[in-house]
């Protein structure tokens, strides 16, 4: 055939000017290792994103008002916890907390808020310094602290919003209270934390954190986006600390096993060496920066790399034990491997290449990423190992290098051999029946997969509330880093009914000066759906609407004017518009205003208090549907909004990039086969063992409750293209036996010879890449397990499933006989060689 051609023109480069293909790859090298100085980093949650309408929305809602607790805004909790925060000492405990961060210059400090302030307040009606709150609170009794509180209940929804669920009105007590410091701190800005931090807030809470410290009495916890930001920072700088080695142990050790010969392993070492540097350097040449998302690429490049390299070397091996020359070996190891390599190559660039369908960039680029990795890890793999063994080899003969051990892996006769022979014994006693067992088994793993949940939450992204005993209990520099955030916002999302996070945001587009305006935004808090909170049957809300009615409340003036402008004495004007938003903006209300209504009265936002407990998907569709109720273009956003539609539309890229990895690996296995074995119905036998292991996986992922997330996206797809690893070497490798063998010997041949390499390819993978579970990286490690097990149903599947489907398809296309031969025992007959499939 026509390929041949160019595989004898490679045989003949890698055989006779081996010495040029290796000095030609490592000056390739040196070039691809200078883009490495240029790879940027881009990590955390925005850059999933970019491009959603909720997120379009969101930053135009940030850039237009002014939301108290935006990130942009600088905000910073202050968590109290005690026995009960509304007596007299836990009060002052806060306030005197409150008043230091104020004295502090560099933490540019513009407001702070309590509900300790709200209670002294209630004392003192004048107090309104934090220093006068103080004096309040330090004359007062407790009896008259404790009526300030119930006072502020009754009078105050913010107050309550701000005590922990088992606030207690009639006793005056709460375990836990939220204060909130605001500081003057662009977006943008450096921390200057030098810790890491990529928020502008890092230093400044830390700061915060250290000038609180002794007023407090260890009682308040400084939260906010830079204490998250240095730990979404640093979580996988310790989880690359703490796998990395792990990972480098394991995978020598089993390369040990498996090449058995020091200078064997270190071609294969050095070769995924160059493997991992042209990857990198290209994305530092293309500009394209280091996610989070790219951190599955090296562990990927491993997988297909160890495997190249094993089966390059161990075929190699068979052909020097049957006592050919070092020439002859290596022209039929490469006949053989360089077809099979490119056909891995091509389902596996496929299986990657479908993530590019995905509306998010960033698996986008690691579809992108992954596809010219493994591309370069073809040549490495296919031309320049087999010449630099070639090399390695000549030099041998010539020199007293040390060589330990040349037998090949699964030999005739070997323990492992027998082992690996299992799945031929199934297959030929009772291959359909087996067949029919794994169909209904795969069925059902496929159906049960169909509950896998979908997240895309900040905590993905940070380490869990504990670590296991063994991590925390590791030396320096092994031991993470103590992390916080977890553990605040589970206990945010526990204690408290809200929270600033618990928010959603509608986005209002249209002339707010129209007479309607203000009274269709106000009747789309009436009968909320179930995740809103509720106030006297409304929707809590925070808007324009409800801008104006404090200040009517205390601005008799204002409430005039509201009143004659007021149809229905709903507190809501109906008419001049104008004319009341210019008094607002006149007067000590302007912040507040703009806030809510932008200043040319074109847009406005309401924010929607929703139930901690309520899940982003109820959230999300609940802020849509009320919406929909405005009469003006209306936009659900905010970030619950925004993270929810991230997660929906990760669960679409799943099932699309699946569904089209698998569609493309089949067209092309069938192509492939056709072209060089004149047998396509042998690409669809290859599938199976693929298919089976997909719905092994999805299955398995929701057993360990392991969710669709930014990383795990990603498996599907990915398992197809390690799956097809495996399963192409042993179909390509029983097509050649077949060729020359019957269909039992050729099976047993296969498995054998490929088969072990294929085992100590898995076991390397599995443990190289599997120590990836013990990241503090949630998402990193939960990847680490997916991958390994991918490997390990690859591997059962192509070792025991894909004997049984080469039996049938023989007895399907090649057999002599009836329908009936299909279910018989025993092999069956080997028929004269075709050209074709019938």
């Amino acid at each position: 055939m026509d390929y041949q051609r160019y595989i004898d023109w490679a045989d003949d480069r890698i055989v006779n000017d081996s010495r040029r293909v290796v000095i030609t790859f490592l000056v390739v090298t040196v070039v691809f290792s200078a883009g490495l100085g240029s790879v940027s980093t881009n990590a955390g949650t925005s850059q999933f994103t970019t491009d959603l309408p909720a997120e379009e929305a969101f930053t135009r809602v940030n850039e237009e008002f002014s939301p108290t607790f935006s990130p942009d805004t600088g905000s910073t909790q202050l968590i109290q916890r005690e026995t009960n925060v509304l007596s007299k000492p836990a009060l002052l405990r806060m306030l005197e907390s409150q008043h230091r961060v104020e004295q502090h210059p560099s933490l540019r400090v513009t407001s702070t808020s309590s509900a300790a302030g709200i209670v002294a307040q209630e004392l003192d009606p004048n107090a309104t310094t934090t220093e006068q709150q103080i004096n309040a609170v330090e004359s007062a009794t407790s009896s008259e602290i404790d009526a300030a509180v119930r006072s502020a209940a009754e009078e105050s929804p913010r107050f309550t919003s701000l005590l922990s669920t088992d606030f207690n009105r009639r006793s005056a007590t709460a375990s836990a209270t939220i204060g909130v410091v605001t500081h003057e701190v662009p977006a943008g800005i450096s921390s200057g934390s030098g810790q890491g931090g990529s928020s502008p807030l890092t230093s400044i809470q830390k700061q915060a954190d250290f000038t609180i410290q002794s007023a407090a009495h260890g009682s308040i916890t400084v939260f906010g986006s830079g204490i998250v930001a240095e730990e979404f920072s640093s979580v996988v700088v310790d989880s690359l600390i703490l796998t990395v080695p792990a990972a480098v142990l394991f995978i020598l050790l089993f390369l040990m096993i498996a090449y058995r010969d020091l200078a064997d392993m270190a071609l294969g070492l050095l070769a995924l060496f160059m493997a991992v540097i042209w990857t990198f350097g290209f994305m530092g040449l293309a500009g394209i920066p280091f996610s989070q998302m790219l951190i599955a690429v090296p562990p990927l490049l491993l997988a297909v790399g160890i495997d190249f390299g094993i089966h390059a070397v161990n075929r190699y091996r068979e052909e020097r034990a049957d006592g050919e020359s070092v020439a002859t070996s290596m022209r039929i190891t490469t006949d053989q491997l360089l077809v099979a390599f490119f056909i891995v190559t091509g389902t596996t660039v496929i299986g990657f290449a479908a993530n590019l369908t995905s509306s998010l960039p960033p698996i986008q680029d690691f579809g992108y990423v992954a596809s010219v990795g493994i591309t370069f890890t073809f040549f490495i793999f296919g031309v320049f190992l087999p010449a630099a063994k070639v090399e390695l080899d000549r030099l041998r003969q010539r020199y007293p290098i040390p060589t330990f051990s040349e037998s090949p892996l699964g030999s005739e006769g070997s323990a492992l051999g027998g082992v690996l022979r299992g799945g031929v014994v199934i297959a030929e006693r009772t291959p359909v029946v087996f067949l029919l067992i794994i169909l209904v088994t795969t069925a059902g793993a496929g159906y049960y997969a169909t509950g896998v949940s979908t997240s895309f939450t900040q905590e993905d992204f940070l380490p869990p509330e504990e670590n296991p005993d063994f991590v925390e209990a590791l030396p320096e520099p092994f031991a993470p880093n103590d992390y916080t955030v977890t553990g605040v916002l589970n206990y945010l999302e526990d204690n408290f009914a809200t929270t600033q996070s618990s928010q959603a945001t509608v986005y209002v587009e249209g002339p707010m000066r129209q007479d309607s305006a203000l009274e269709q935004m106000y009747r789309a808090g009436d009968d909320p759906p179930e995740s809103f909170v509720r106030e006297d049957g409304r929707a809590d809300s925070t808007s324009i609407v409800t801008v104006i009615q404090d200040r009517a409340a205390e601005d008799p003036e204002f409430r005039r004017l509201v009143e004659r402008n007021d149809r229905n004495d709903n507190g809501v004007p109906d008419d001049n518009l104008e004319t009341i938003y210019e008094y607002l903006l006149d007067s000590s209300s302007r912040e507040r205003t703009l806030n809510y209504l932008s200043e040319d009265y074109r847009s406005a936002r309401v924010v929607y208090t929703v139930e901690s407990d309520a899940s982003d998907s109820a959230v999300t569709a609940d802020t849509r549907e009320v919406a929909e109720d405005f009469r003006y273009e209306a936009t659900a956003t905010g970030s619950i909004v925004v993270f929810q539609a991230v997660a929906d539309l990760i669960f679409e890229s799943a099932i699309q990039s699946l569904a089209i990895a698998l569609a493309g690996a089949s067209v092309f296995l069938v192509l492939i086969y056709y072209v060089l074995e004149g047998r396509p119905s042998l690409g669809l036998a290859n599938v199976v063992p693929v298919v089976v292991t997909v719905a092994w996986l999805a299955g398995t992922m929701r057993v360990l409750s392991i969710p669709f997330n930014a990383l795990t996206a990603t498996m599907l797809a990915i398992t197809i293209g390690l799956g097809v690893d495996y399963s192409v070497h042993v179909t390509h490798r029983f097509a050649d036996e077949y060729a020359e063998n019957d269909l039992e010997t050729a099976l047993d041949r296969t498995v054998r010879g490929t088969g072990g390499a294929l085992f100590s390819s898995m076991l390397t993978t599995v443990f190289g890449i599997g120590v990836l579970a013990l990241a503090v990286f949630p998402a990193i490690g939960q990847f680490g397990i997916l991958t390994a097990l991918s490997i390990a149903y690859a591997f059962l599947s192509s070792l025991l499933v894909l004997p049984s489907v080469l039996v049938v398809w023989d007895r399907l296309f090649n057999a002599q006989g009836s329908i009936g031969d299909l279910f018989s025992f025993g092999e069956a007959r080997r028929p004269e060689p075709i050209d074709g499939d019938d």
